[in-house]
């Protein structure tokens, strides 16, 4: 029997909570810390501390209008966020410089490569579109026909993509790992939407560890999944008794074992209306 290991193999436990306040639209690690970031005219990105999650500045990202989420890149310094509203990229260094470019369709997940280019998932031409780190257009990748509403894309080290798709009142709610070319599912799990152990209820959210273990953020099922590196259920990870609200991102630091999950307040239960949030930090 094929047997897998898993650098990362209990249930997670709460360790710490961030500070309530406005909603929360992403959390990603750079240069030793963490940069969360809420809807506001100002003051948009907090950055804490990785060890004692203590405050240390905030930064301003101007002309901004509707935040979807944000992702890190290492080698290049700077964080990016996805603004649906302008359907644009936001680029914001660790000094607080921004400059941003037009995706030319809604962005929504965002993910950094081996290659440190920019992954963004555009869930209504069913299309992920990779760009450089200033902005430029390397490719665009039109997923399958069944592949609808892509949320967020990873690719892993084999040019393969781990892909989560479906929204309520979309067929299929999935994960999928995809074809380089983005032509062929080689893998997948779930299907109808629902609630059981194979089901999702709009998986909105990935996370990859260095063995190529699978955590899925289930947005109305409120849990985190863990699946094999071919996408097998292995366990919950995060239940939504551990929650307050709903869950909308998610980050992986394999060498702290945290897994940091946005929690956020819906206004009339509406995913685009967020009233408050914060970021709840697992042991893993």
């Amino acid at each position: 029997m094929l047997r897998w290991t898993c650098c990362l193999c209990t249930v997670g436990q709460v360790v710490h909570t961030l500070p309530e306040g406005l909603g929360v639209y992403g959390i990603t690690p750079l240069a030793g810390e963490i940069y969360l970031l809420r809807q506001k005219e100002r003051d948009q990105v907090e950055v804490y501390d990785v060890i004692s999650y203590r405050l240390q500045r905030s930064l301003t990202l101007l002309d901004a209008k509707g935040f979807q989420d944000m992702t890190s890149c290492e080698h290049y310094h700077c964080v990016y966020i996805s603004d649906h509203v302008i359907a644009c990229i936001h680029r914001l260094d660790v000094q607080g410089a921004a400059t941003r470019w037009p995706v030319n369709d809604k962005p929504w997940g965002l993910s950094v490569n081996a290659a440190h280019s920019l992954l963004v998932a555009c869930p209504f031409v069913r299309k992920i579109k990779e760009f450089s780190s200033h902005g430029n257009l390397l490719r665009e990748l039109t997923l399958p026909d069944d592949v609808t509403h892509p949320l967020h894309a990873i690719q892993l080290t084999n040019g393969q993509l781990v892909v989560c798709h479906g929204d309520l009142g979309d067929a299929l709610n999935r994960v999928c790992m995809i074809s380089a070319d983005g032509r062929h599912i080689v893998h997948s799990h779930g299907g109808q939407p629902g609630s059981d152990t194979g089901q999702y209820r709009t998986p909105i959210h990935l996370a990859v560890d260095n063995n190529e273990f699978v955590f899925v953020l289930d947005v109305y099922n409120r849990r985190v999944t863990l699946l094999s590196p071919t996408l097998q259920y292995v366990r919950q990870v995060v239940s939504s008794d551990k929650l307050k609200w709903f869950p909308c991102g998610l980050y992986l630091d394999v060498q702290r074992r945290r897994l940091y999950v946005v929690d956020d307040e819906w206004k009339d239960g509406k995913i685009t209306s967020v009233t408050s949030g914060r970021d709840v930090v697992f042991s893993v």
